[in-house]
């Protein structure tokens, strides 16, 4: 048994949210830079090139890299041989990113959803828990901008439907979307589990390094395929009309019942924000 203290939980969280509001992943800069050699469209490719040109700036300068510093999404797997001492895991998660966004000056965008008042601090952060087998803490966290998530989608598909009613829900959600997300996107894809457990499956997708691909080959042929079919969209960079519509798909799934097929797809703009510590 390993004794671990939530103030280590909660310094590690600021630490990151810290890192992660001014600094995109390597995979994301690494893919839009990428992108700008292999877009066609004029205007497009100047879209990508000043896109590029924030990110340098904002790492540079240690400015927040979007105005929307997002909300804060927390995932943990915590070893089953774990045993948290201190203040409420909660508690701990929530402290870090308060002090995180008050300290880093970054917006502060958590309200009541009915009347809409500001709780000032950006808390609560979302937190999903797993328990793993070990005596580690894996801490994922992600600030998620909305102006993706209002673009994300549920689907239950009848299980007829199969890969290509997936291939076809991937797709539809990023054309309606459109110019909306701040493009180019990428799409988180929960497969599988029920309602509620298709759209974490959706989230934590996101958190996979852009260029890396699912496991199995059936998957990986969906995320390879939804990609190529909202490539040929034509939306393009910040909807100007180009070859690159989208940085990746990552898919993710679970088993489920006989009579569903669960989809959900969660949008992500090319500002990705994320950050993987161990504890």
């Amino acid at each position: 048994m390993r004794k671990v203290d939530t103030k280590e939980i909660e310094n590690k969280i600021y630490q990151m949210a810290l890192d992660a509001g001014v600094t995109l992943t390597e995979s994301c800069k690494k893919a839009m830079y990428e992108a700008v050699q292999n877009e066609s469209g004029s205007a497009a490719k100047f879209a990508l090139e000043s896109l590029c040109q924030n990110f340098e700036f904002a790492e540079k300068e240690k400015l927040p890299v979007c105005q929307d510093t997002g909300m804060a999404v927390v995932m943990l797997e915590i070893g089953q041989e774990v045993f948290l001492e201190g203040k409420p895991l909660k508690d701990a998660v929530n402290e870090g990113v308060r002090r995180a966004y008050a300290d880093g000056y970054f917006r502060k965008s958590v309200c009541d959803p009915i009347t809409r008042k500001n709780t000032g601090d950006n808390t609560p952060a979302v937190i999903h828990t797993e328990i793993v087998k070990g005596d580690k803490i894996c801490i994922t966290f992600m600030p998620k901008g909305f102006g993706s998530e209002n673009m994300s989608r549920v689907y239950m598909l009848k299980p007829a439907q199969g890969m290509e009613g997936i291939i076809d829900a991937i797709v539809e959600t990023v054309k309606l979307a459109g110019s909306r997300p701040c493009p180019p996107v990428v799409a988180g894809v929960g497969i599988g589990g029920s309602f509620d457990t298709c759209t974490y499956l959706a989230k934590k997708a996101l958190t996979r390094d852009i260029g890396t691909h699912n496991k199995r080959a059936d998957v990986a042929d969906i995320e390879k395929r939804a990609l190529e079919k909202i490539n040929a969209l034509g939306i393009g960079c910040q909807g100007f009309h180009g070859d690159i519509t989208a940085l990746a798909v990552n898919c993710e799934w679970a088993p489920t019942h006989i009579a569903g097929l669960p989809v959900a797809i969660n949008i992500q703009c090319h500002c990705m924000r994320c950050r993987k510590e161990v504890l």
